[in-house]
């Protein structure tokens, strides 16, 4: 965070690496409300961070920007462990309510969650106070399209989710899956959120921050870059899940990567749309682009991650 960006004494962020989103926790008296969990690998952290900050106050209620598995992976635990209601975005409800993997994007992109239910929904506009202060959920598609953001205009703050992040934003699934236009969506998107009055950043991933102009100009960079080449937003697309994957497993057989990208919805379909790779070469591809970042290596036969890293990018 930056040394001059400073928080009232009621919000509270937790900067979570690899493999969860941040969690904001909010207080008003002696209840607490928190925005998203993190990964399903990482509930048990999650829970113990609530509760060491917490510090015997209640938390009442969960709420999520998104649907995506690094933002309610924690839900379950965190109801079991507290108590708390659950809500969700209004165009999350139903498939929460089913439990359907494929629209959460579990199934897509072979990651875990745990269900739980929702208890109620905000819409784009709805207000509510948390941490003493009112925020409107503003609708942000683009990298989910039911995603919401949440506005204080006083102190002029934005919880972006995945939206918005310092140097970007997170992943077009539904360009790289053929399901919609997250490229449209996510400039109109970047386009409304700048005309907020914005002095601090909380995004989905990373630390807060205070350049908010330098940060949508950076984000529309990267948005026109991925409108004039299909492919290179495709690769992007599979280098940060399959890092993301890695960085949960720690290792795979190097020898079953090709079938495993073959297999996987995800990086079957956005090879077939934008790259036309063998499953052989998309994963000698891969192989040298993740150990060109420095977050995988060889060991053997296998392929195994190095080091964590601070988001998908």
């Amino acid at each position: 965070m930056s040394a001059a960006l400073r928080f009232p004494a009621s919000l509270h962020v937790f900067e979570r690496g690899w493999l969860s989103a941040n969690n904001i926790l909010l207080f008003d008296g002696n209840d607490a409300t928190l925005i998203d969990t993190g990964y399903l690998t990482h509930a048990d952290q999650t829970v113990a961070l609530v509760r060491t900050a917490l510090d015997g106050r209640r938390l009442r209620r969960l709420i999520n920007t998104h649907s995506h598995s690094d933002h309610i992976g924690g839900n379950a635990s965190v109801q079991r462990a507290f108590g708390c209601t659950i809500t969700v975005p209004a165009g999350m409800a139903d498939m929460v309510a089913r439990w359907d993997e494929d629209a959460l994007l579990l199934t897509t992109a072979r990651q875990v969650g745990e269900r739980f239910s929702a208890d109620a929904v905000l819409d784009p506009d709805d207000r509510f106070v948390a941490g003493e202060l009112e925020w409107q959920a503003l609708a942000v598609p683009g990298h989910d399209m039911d995603a919401l953001a949440y506005y204080n205009a006083e102190r002029r703050i934005l919880i972006s989710g995945d939206a918005l992040w310092r140097d970007g934003f997170g992943i077009l699934f539904a360009d790289v899956l053929g399901t919609g236009d997250g490229l449209g969506e996510a400039r109109r998107t970047l386009e409304a959120i700048g005309r907020l009055a914005v002095d601090a950043v909380i995004p989905g991933h990373g630390a807060p921050f205070s350049d908010f102009d330098d940060a949508l100009e950076r984000a529309f960079a990267r948005l026109r870059a991925f409108e004039d080449d299909g492919a290179r937003m495709a690769r992007n697309a599979i280098r940060a899940c399959m890092t993301f994957s890695l960085m949960d497993t720690r290792r795979m057989a190097l020898d079953a990567l090709p079938q495993h990208l073959a297999e996987t919805p995800l990086y079957r379909e956005a090879n077939a749309r934008f790259l036309g790779m063998s499953p052989d070469a998309l994963a000698s591809w891969l192989i040298g682009e993740l150990e060109r970042a420095g977050v995988a290596g060889r060991e053997g036969p296998d392929l195994v991650a190095r080091q964590a890293v601070p988001m998908l990018r």
